[in-house]
């Protein structure tokens, strides 16, 4: 493999219709700014108020010194995902199994406004956030200001990270507060690798790792460290992500693989032994037992669910028809009625004499997602734009990284016992969706700048928006 991170050179003044944009700063803040404020107001103008907010609860349970939440309680006694625990001083109460980042996040809107702290609103503006992030994030590539801004505008609306920031419940939460973290940790690195002005397309030079004495090589690059920590932050909010550690071996501060992955990973380290020491002073477990108590609590209630309480939480048994959710799940055409939560087929559609099928109906809808999961290709269709770029994974440390970190947290994903239900799309696409993000900005550049060829980048993309629009709004019609 190529020792360079090799991205790809922004190509000559002129070709895009802009001069080079990174020379011009207030146009690179502006337009970043820009679809930051945009999305605030799409993320704002489809939310809808939805009950459940556990962090709200594990937030004000710290404040009151404990890890376990009042359970149940007013306003919360119909939650899900709770392991109830005895207490010594009589006041009901419940262990959750997150990672407790988001909590943590809104402890300061917990402290001033107790219960009645919206977390949904505070993670819609740090949804908002995250975009500003991407495109940040973005600019650390040398690809044209267009497809800096197709691939931010992808992210935003194009994926499910748009469900999921207007959703704002629990564990959306988690994938709003992790997805952030990861970018920033992603930037952070690029930043600190010598050979980040190297190219994806061939035009640069690949330039080895300079030699360092033993002694140089045993210390730590501070860089690399910093984003080391942040990755691991994103990790105390979605475990999963830990998986994506690889991409700091190859990309970053220090010089070698050794180094890079020495620093990242004491990095890292220190919020990930925080989160392990939380679960043991918590819950007597370095691995949260109530996950264990809520797969056996679903598999019985949930039976249509495909659950298999004999198999582990963990297990390669549940690959294949995980994979089928993840890219051959389609929505229900004509549906003439809707399952409940237990299966039953009980709410009909179309009831009325002559009714006519519409695609926001819903008394009588033309087609509604499947609550099961979508095909992540179907949902987004603009991460097919991610190929071309595999096609130098061989030869390049950034595509090497970014696409061992997908395919390694999808694995892990697949072998869940639960795939995300209930949801619009994939949503456990969100956990590696900051390195599938770089693999669509670098594939996008690399097919080139033909009429037809940005033709073909700008329908992925907006086909993907469309498609994630009608997601968030039949969500919303369907209360999800």
């Amino acid at each position: 493999m190529d020792r360079s991170v090799a991205q790809a050179r922004a190509r000559d003044a002129g070709t895009d219709g802009w001069s080079d944009p990174r020379s011009v700063a207030w146009l690179t803040v502006g337009v970043g700014v820009g679809l930051a404020v945009l999305a605030l107001a799409v993320y704002t103008r489809t939310l809808v108020e939805r009950p459940y907010d556990h962090f709200v609860w594990q937030a004000a349970a710290f404040l009151e010194g404990q890890a376990a939440i009042r359970y149940p309680a007013p306003g919360n006694e119909y939650y899900q995902d709770v392991l109830p625990i005895v207490t010594d001083d009589g006041v009901p109460r419940g262990l959750i199994p997150f990672p407790p980042l988001p909590a943590l996040i809104l402890l300061p809107f917990v402290a001033a406004h107790g219960l009645a702290a919206n977390g949904q609103v505070v993670f819609v503006v740090l949804a908002a956030i995250d975009v500003g992030i991407c495109w940040w994030l973005l600019g650390r590539l040398p690809v044209r200001f267009s497809i800096r801004i197709a691939a931010t505008a992808f992210f935003a609306f194009g994926t499910v990270f748009w469900y999921a920031a207007q959703l704002g419940t629990t564990w959306y939460q988690a994938h709003v507060a992790a997805v952030g973290l990861a970018m920033l940790a992603i930037g952070l690195a690029l930043g600190a690798d010598p050979e980040a002005a190297e190219t994806e397309t061939g035009h640069g030079r690949s330039v080895g790792p300079r030699e360092t004495a033993l002694w140089e090589r045993l210390l730590i690059d501070p860089r690399q460290f910093a984003a080391g920590f942040v990755f691991g932050l994103a990790c105390t909010a979605r475990l999963t992500v830990v998986f994506a550690a690889p991409f700091f071996l190859l990309v970053g501060g220090g010089g070698s693989t050794w180094r890079r992955g020495w620093s990242a990973g004491l990095g890292a380290a220190l919020p990930i032994l925080g989160l392990l020491a939380y679960n043991l002073a918590s819950a007597g477990d370095v691995f949260h037992p109530a996950y264990d108590f809520l797969y056996r609590l679903e598999a019985t209630y949930y039976p249509t669910l495909g659950y298999h309480p004999e198999w582990a939480i963990e297990d390669p048994r549940y690959i294949p028809q995980n994979l089928g959710i993840m890219f051959l799940s389609t929505p229900i055409l004509f549906p003439e009625s809707w399952p409940d939560s237990l299966g039953a087929f009980t709410n009909a559609f179309c009831t009325e004499p002559g009714a006519t099928r519409g695609l926001f109906d819903l008394d009588c809808p033309l087609a509604v997602p499947s609550d099961l999961g979508m095909s992540v290709i179907l949902t987004s269709p603009a991460y097919l734009l991610a190929l071309p770029a595999l096609r130098r994974f061989g030869r390049t440390r950034l595509v090497a990284g970014a696409a061992l970190a997908v395919v390694l947290i999808a694995l892990v994903n697949l072998m869940h016992f639960s795939q995300g239900w209930v949801q619009f799309g994939y949503r456990f696409s969100s956990d590696f969706a900051p390195w599938a993000v770089l693999l669509v900005a670098v594939g996008a550049e690399s097919i080139g700048g033909s009429r037809r060829r940005t033709w073909l980048v700008g329908g992925l993309v907006i086909a993907s928006i469309l498609v994630n629009a009608w997601g968030v709004a039949w969500g919303n019609l369907l209360g999800w």
